[in-house]
């Protein structure tokens, strides 16, 4: 049988309903408030998962975009027997004549060098620093830059001159150019510190002097250990393929080729996993908080039979019952959610402002917060509305 439609009299416009379902919240505030706290901490949850994420990626893509990913480095592998291969001393000339290669520059390290503070501290305490010739054209290559200082260049690349990564000089505890280090058995001056280079940690970790006073002073045998290559962007997959020929001709499967900025974009892999196994877990915490309004509702319409049988005595339909308690889980849920997207929103930009990460709030997240914490409202008042809405006049004013 078709529904009768209602005067309009009997119906309930919206302003009605959202009064009608906040007198029943203010009459149990604080049972209100613990069940809007279930849907506040999973909506938080949520936001903080994906705001953070945002925030993360954000900052990995900024970083990514400085640094470039048109860089290549190479390493000396193994050969045929398992032994340790070497880079051939021309190396960094034969990889300059590779087409599209813009620069490229080397270090090597220096065998049994270490760098101490003074020469009383054992040789044995490293601190984990390794000493490098280096090509005068490093920080050009690299994109890095010096803090304090100077860096090498055509004369103090001949005298017993370094310059310290910023962890070298951490540990070293080297704050300024000047001092004077004891380096591989040679007393070396400090003329440069440099800033950290994110793609290069192992530039951070050494002392780098020159090429020529490696090889008079140190015993340095001139073979680089590493190289480093920048190329055109849309060149890179061209010149990978070919630089190790360019570099051994005679053995080129001695020859590791990788790309420093792939970690970067392992990292936004391993972030999106975790991210999404977080967001996860804030969908249960959310569902864990809907419970906790069904229950809630469940128990309202329990306690409330007495205002539900006077109600419908005095003309309300059974849909305006099953409205007003559906109204009031949906706007008990949505004051929970409209708490959680604050929380998370302020637990986003604290932690991205103590990162020093910009500041990325996806919207996305904040509407889907309180969408998903409104039908949760729904989906949870859904049996109380209809529970309160079956209930006779005589059944609740009998039992209120």
């Amino acid at each position: 049988m078709s529904s009768i439609p209602l005067p309009p009299s009997a119906r309930l416009s919206a302003a009605v309903v959202f009064r009608v379902s906040l007198v029943g919240l203010r009459g149990r505030p604080l049972r209100a408030a613990l069940s809007a706290l279930g849907i506040a901490i999973g909506v938080a949850a949520m936001v903080a998962v994906l705001g953070i994420g945002a925030a993360s990626r954000q900052q990995l893509l900024d970083q990514i975009r400085m640094l470039g990913t048109n860089m290549l480095t190479v390493h000396p592998g193994q050969s045929l027997f398992g032994e340790n291969a070497r880079l051939p001393v021309e190396s960094v000339g034969m990889v300059a004549r590779v087409p599209s290669v813009r620069s490229v520059t080397a270090v090597g390290a220096v065998e049994n060098g270490t760098v101490r503070r003074t020469d009383k501290i054992p040789a044995a305490d490293t601190g984990g620093i390794a000493v490098a010739a280096t090509k005068l054209n490093l920080l050009t290559t690299l994109g890095g830059s010096v803090r304090s200082g100077v860096f090498l260049n055509s004369a103090t690349e001949m005298y017993p001159a370094t310059v310290l990564g910023s962890v070298a000089a951490g540990r070293l505890g080297v704050g300024q150019p000047g001092d004077q280090v004891y380096l591989a058995g040679h007393w070396f001056t400090v003329i440069g510190i440099l800033n950290s280079l994110p793609l290069n940690p192992e530039i951070d970790r050494s002392a780098l002097v020159g090429w020529p006073v490696a090889e008079g002073l140190l015993r340095f045998d001139g073979h680089p250990t590493t190289l480093y290559e920048r190329s055109d962007e849309e060149a890179v997959t061209a010149v990978r393929e070919v630089l190790a020929s360019a570099v051994n001709p005679r053995n080129p499967e001695e020859v590791q080729v990788s790309r420093p900025s792939d970690a970067l974009t392992a990292q936004l892999a391993a972030a999106s996993t975790f991210n999404s196994l977080f967001l996860g877990l804030g969908a249960v915490a959310l569902l864990v908080g809907g419970v906790g309004v069904a229950n809630t509702m469940v128990i309202s319409v329990l306690e409330r039979r007495q205002e539900i049988g006077l109600r419908r005595a005095l003309g309300a339909h059974r849909g305006q019952i099953r409205l007003q308690f559906l109204a009031e889980s949906v706007v008990l849920s949505l004051l929970g959610g409209l708490s959680g997207v604050l929380l998370g929103v302020l637990v986003t930009l604290g932690y991205a402002a103590s990162r020093g990460w910009p500041l990325v709030l996806p919207v996305q997240a904040l509407a889907g917060g309180v969408v998903a914490s409104m039908l949760i409202g729904a989906v949870a008042g859904l049996y109380p509305a209809r529970r309160a809405a079956r209930l006779t006049p005589t059944q609740a004013l009998a039992t209120g």
